[in-house]
């Protein structure tokens, strides 16, 4: 198992970051999140897990060390591959899904794309006791877990990629109409990033 992977930064797109590792250029699917935090031309080191399959090998990539094992639990439940695991920590924190576990808060579920409602009474049942406790206020202080502005998240990956606060901005105030007719008004960030870019392309 890879559990990390260690280098610069050799290129950022919407998915995915290029790490050089001993003269290889590795690349790893991350969140919008993680990706925000990444600079070209900058030394990273991000928490993997390597997801094998017959025909493919694919590194995801993580800020830390709880999101990837977040990461590999969450995947424990029926009906949860890598893509939907990536997705619910795209919208929720690691602590986050926790207190949305630990609360039966289905609501916060549902606000990751590809969970219904049944689908989030499901989760619920299976990850009780799986995930753990949460790291950091106690759940009775936090309450039901809340999802993060798309918008943030949106923002933040753009400056990721090297665009001006500016352009950010004029960005995400281009691609809010398609974030507001998503289904059930929760955008996924991933699309939204790619329509933001195809924007700034298209103005330079």
């Amino acid at each position: 198992m890879i559990a990390s992977v260690s280098g610069v930064v050799a290129a950022l797109a919407p998915t995915t970051a290029v790490i050089e590792v001993g003269g290889f250029g590795t690349a790893v699917q991350c969140t919008p999140a993680t990706l925000a935090g990444l600079r070209i031309g900058q030394e990273a080191r991000l928490a993997t897990s390597l997801v094998v399959r017959e025909d493919s090998l694919t590194l995801y990539g993580f800020t830390d060390d709880d999101e990837r094992q977040t990461f590999e639990l969450l995947q424990t439940a029926s009906g949860v591959g890598p893509r939907l695991a990536q997705a619910m920590l795209s919208v929720h924190a690691p602590d986050a899904l926790r207190i949305a576990v630990a609360t039966g808060d289905e609501k916060a579920l549902t606000a990751v794309p590809g969970i219904g409602k049944r689908g989030a009474q499901k989760l619920l049942l299976e990850l009780k006791d799986r995930l753990g406790e949460p790291l950091g206020a106690h759940i009775a202080q936090q309450g039901p877990a809340a999802a993060p502005s798309w918008r943030d998240q949106l923002h933040a990956a753009l400056i990721g990629l090297g665009y001006a606060a500016r352009e950010a901005d004029e960005a995400v105030t281009a691609v809010t109409p398609q974030a507001e007719a998503a289904p059930g008004g929760a955008p996924q960030v991933g699309h939204l990033l790619k329509a933001a870019l195809q924007t700034l392309n298209r103005t330079r």
